[in-house]
C-alpha cells in the first residue's frame, strides 16, 4: 500500500499537526497529498549543510535579525501545498521556535539530486513564487558547480541569473552569499 492509499487527503493545517507526530522522515504536501520526500545522499547532505552555513553567515555579517534554517521547516504555499526546503531564511526572527512552518520565507533554497531536478527546477519555483514574502529561490546543482538564483523584483518579474562563483546579494534583505563555498562542498 503506498503512503498516498493509506493517509487521507488534509489541509496545510493538518499536514502541520501530521507531520509532528511522525517518528522520522520529511514529507510535503501536494494538492492535499502527503509525498514522502526521497533520502539523500552524502553529497547533497554536504552542500545543503555549506548553503545553510553561507547563509548563516551572510546573515551574521550583515546583523540580520531573520532566522536561518535548514530543512525540517515547511512552507506554506496555500492550504493545500506545503513545501520542505534544503534551508531557508525568514524576514523577521522566528517568534515560535517549535512550529514547524515558517510564517515570512524570504529566500529559500533547494540543493538539486538525481531525482529532485524536475520538482526543484519545475513546480517548486512556481509554488515558492506563489508565497508573497519570497524573494529568492536559489537552486544549487553541485555536480554541474552552479547556483540558479531566480529573484523576484519590485514589481513582481521574476529575473534569473546563474552563479559558478564569487559573492551574489540578495536584496532585499542585503545579504551578500559566498557561493564559493557552497559549491566547494559538492
Amino acid at each position: 500500500m503506498s503512503l498516498a492509499q493509506a493517509i487521507p487527503r488534509m489541509t496545510f493545517d493538518e499536514f502541520v499537526v501530521w507531520a509532528e507526530a511522525q517518528p522520522e522522515g520529511r514529507y510535503e504536501l501536494i494538492d492535499g497529498e502527503v509525498v514522502v520526500s526521497p533520502s539523500e545522499g552524502g553529497r547533497h547532505n554536504l552542500v545543503k549543510i555549506a548553503a545553510f552555513d553561507a547563509l548563516r553567515e551572510a546573515a551574521r555579517l550583515a546583523k540580520f535579525p531573520g532566522t536561518v534554517f535548514t530543512d525540517g521547516m515547511t512552507v506554506r504555499i496555500d492550504g493545500r501545498r506545503g513545501r520542505e526546503p534544503d534551508a531557508a531564511v525568514t524576514l523577521t526572527p522566528v517568534a515560535d521556535l517549535d512550529a514547524l512552518s515558517l510564517v515570512d520565507p524570504l529566500i529559500v533554497v533547494e540543493v538539486v539530486s538525481p531525482n529532485s531536478v524536475r520538482d526543484d527546477t519545475g513546480a517548486k519555483l512556481i509554488d515558492y513564487f506563489m508565497v508573497p514574502s519570497i524573494r529568492h529561490y536559489l537552486i544549487v546543482r553541485s555536480l554541474d558547480k552552479a547556483v540558479i538564483h531566480h529573484e523576484r523584483a519590485d514589481g513582481g518579474d521574476i529575473r534569473t541569473s546563474i552563479w559558478r562563483g564569487g559573492e551574489i546579494r540578495l536584496d532585499p534583505p542585503g545579504l551578500v552569499l559566498n557561493i564559493d563555498s557552497i559549491l566547494a562542498a559538492g
